[in-house]
């Protein structure tokens, strides 16, 4: 099973810059977007390629945030959000349940410039999304959740560590809620097959840092420790243009 996760920066903008082109070339069983910038009507004309299902979990503000799922596989029900009023209403979250897993599509908050929001991400945010995760694991399912992070765990997961330190998406409570999840019980599945530095899946739009590789990995798959043996193939696609982000995939095998 190919899942693939994008943060395109706007689907409308993305349909104009190739999504529906990836789409049709990476033939994903799964494709999960983030920051559609969208409501459903906003994009009704659109014939996307046959045999998909899509949900959408738009904001409340036209324009801000979002996301999708796009499936040809029908899933068992679908959820909107982590039932919390409070985090809901921006649309990040939509989660798939299949008869082998739960799949959780999520835009994480950024903290933004100057750490605006920090203490809402890593005080209210991440402890309510891991609470939710762990309750799916414990309905009895293993569980798989992707998308733009907006944080990059390691020094080795974005180019300038050091400089970093104090900007968003890099801080210490930041990366050691990350830290939270992956000690509760999952597996940061791009980690388990490339140790490697220079790997990134976003890039600031300023300075040619795309083509200089300066960038940050903070899109990602994380799943459940029981799905270990059933991970086959994780990888990012930095040559796909059409975003501030690229792609991020992972293949499973399921019994």
């Amino acid at each position: 099973m190919k899942l693939v996760s994008w943060n395109v920066n706007g689907i409308r903008a993305g349909l104009k810059k190739g999504l529906l082109e990836y789409m049709l070339s990476a033939k994903a069983d799964v494709l999960c977007i983030q920051e559609t910038k969208a409501h459903p009507g906003d994009v009704q004309h659109v014939a996307w390629p046959k045999g998909y299902q899509v949900f959408y979990n738009s904001a409340d503000k036209k324009g801000y945030s979002g996301t999708a799922i796009f499936t040809r596989h029908e899933p068992l029900c679908v959820k909107n959000g982590i039932g919390k009023e409070e985090h809901d209403k921006e649309g990040r979250v939509i989660t798939l349940e299949y008869k082998e897993f739960w799949l959780v599509n999520v835009y994480q908050p950024n903290s933004q410039r100057g750490l605006a929001r920090v203490a809402y991400r890593t005080e209210a945010w991440d402890p309510a999304f891991l609470k939710y995760i762990k309750k799916l694991e414990n309905k009895g399912k293993p569980v798989i959740f992707c998308g733009d992070l907006n944080v990059a765990h390691l020094d080795i997961d974005l180019s300038n560590p050091k400089a970093n330190k104090m900007n968003a998406g890099f801080t210490e409570a930041e990366r050691t809620n990350f830290t939270k999840i992956i000690d509760s019980g999952f597996i940061d599945t791009f980690r388990a097959f490339n140790q490697e530095p220079g790997n990134h899946s976003w890039w600031s739009q300023f300075n040619d840092c795309r083509a200089r590789n300066i960038g940050w990995r903070v899109d990602y798959f994380v799943a459940s420790e029981a799905l270990r043996s059933s991970l086959k193939k994780a990888w990012i696609e930095p040559e796909i243009m059409g975003s501030d982000h690229c792609p991020v995939g992972l293949e499973i095998k399921l019994a």
